[in-house]
């Protein structure tokens, strides 16, 4: 999936931290919808979220043929694409660990657009698929990187999709275990 072809306009799907953090200009943003992926922490994280003698999780979109993910599609607003892709490509391309690629969405309202998405590479060493969440947990709830400690994270992120009123159940059950860890 490397280079792919730049969504013009720019849209950008943000299913984890770029919810709450786009860091980029907006113009505007809906909630919506990749096919065939579901939200995981199947990612260890050596920078952000842990280190290398003690990786933390982050999320990716891991593929899943029949999965659904809600998240948030921003526009970027006219004129900031090429700084837009330098800050996202400095941040979500730090290990290799991710794939820059497009996917096509659907939103709320309907309509159907190709956003630029960052989604994990399943043959990377930082991959982690199937994880039992108990063990995932445990993880959350002591790692700290560069960005902070990884509840942290956790937090913010399942605090936004609760307030979108996007439902995640995983991400529910982690932030109430990580909570009481």
């Amino acid at each position: 999936m490397p280079n792919p072809e730049i969504p013009q306009p720019l849209w950008v799907f943000g299913y984890g931290s770029l919810i709450w953090n786009p860091d980029f200009p907006v113009a505007e943003s809906q909630i919506a919808r990749a096919t065939g992926w579901h939200r995981s922490f199947c990612m260890r994280s050596i920078h952000h979220r842990g280190s290398v003698a003690a990786p933390g999780l982050v999320l990716a979109l891991d593929h899943a043929p029949g999965a659904v993910c809600d998240g948030v599609a921003f526009r970027v607003t006219p004129g900031a694409e090429a700084a837009t892709l330098q800050t996202l490509r400095e941040r979500e391309l730090i290990s290799s660990a991710y794939l820059e690629t497009t996917l096509p969405l659907k939103l709320a309202n309907g309509q159907e657009i190709k956003a630029l998405a960052y989604v994990i590479d399943p043959g990377h060493d930082q991959y982690c698929g199937n994880l039992p969440l108990a063990e995932q947990a445990q993880i959350i709830a002591q790692a700290t990187g560069g960005r902070g400690p990884n509840r942290d994270y956790l937090f913010a992120t399942a605090d936004h999709l609760a307030a979108l009123g996007i439902a995640d159940a995983d991400l529910a059950w982690l932030a109430t275990q990580v909570r009481r860890l």
